[in-house]
């Protein structure tokens, strides 16, 4: 094989090492990537003594390089953190098996009750001109109703409370790319 090729097989081996490695961190798989970090590794040393003519190939068997380092202290601190026992997916994964299992879990306090997005006049519309902007753009609206519009705003409440908090919004029938969306947006 010439240098290009295994510039190129030096980038695959390197692109699943990184996922393999993530997959390990994850729990996904049991053991460390070693194998297949030791072949990357000896692909990377293969042209360590060697002046690669070619500017293109220099710069990308350089680049890879760098990756490699990169990545490889990365690993090399989260696999620290492992054997310290403070990676934070694992100390996720060790609370959880530590929990004691004598009884009921806790449950979340109850939600206070929470007054509607969009009040029930507001929903009308909205559902009116939504029914519109899908026929002028040559969609069925037949089986649309009232109650999947207003489900649709409810269900956005969290985003909508997280973007805007208690100031009043409103809504408006938007056509993107051919297709309504309901958009909400402070009130003026």
């Amino acid at each position: 094989m010439g240098i290009p090729e295994d510039i190129a097989q030096f980038e695959q081996g390197l692109n699943e090492l990184i996922i393999k490695y993530e997959q390990y961190f994850l729990g996904l798989e049991k053991r460390e990537p070693l194998r297949l970090l030791e072949t990357v590794e000896r692909l990377a040393r293969k042209y360590a003594n060697v002046k690669i003519v070619n500017t293109m190939l220099s710069f990308k068997y350089n680049s890879l390089i760098s990756r490699l380092n990169s990545y490889r202290q990365y690993w090399n601190r989260i696999l620290r953190l492992m054997e310290e026992g403070r990676y934070s997916r694992d100390r996720f994964r060790m609370a959880m098996h530590q929990r004691p299992d004598d009884g009921p879990r806790p449950t979340a306090p109850p939600a206070e009750p929470s007054r509607p997005v969009v009040s029930a006049g507001d929903t009308d519309e909205i559902y009116r001109q939504f029914v519109a902007a899908r026929a002028a753009c040559g969609l069925s609206a037949a089986t649309i109703t009232r109650d999947m519009v207003a489900a649709a705003i409810e269900r956005q409440r969290p985003a909508i409370v997280a973007r805007y908090g208690d100031a009043p919004v409103e809504f408006r029938v938007m056509v993107e790319g051919g297709v309504p969306k309901i958009k909400a947006r402070l009130r003026r």
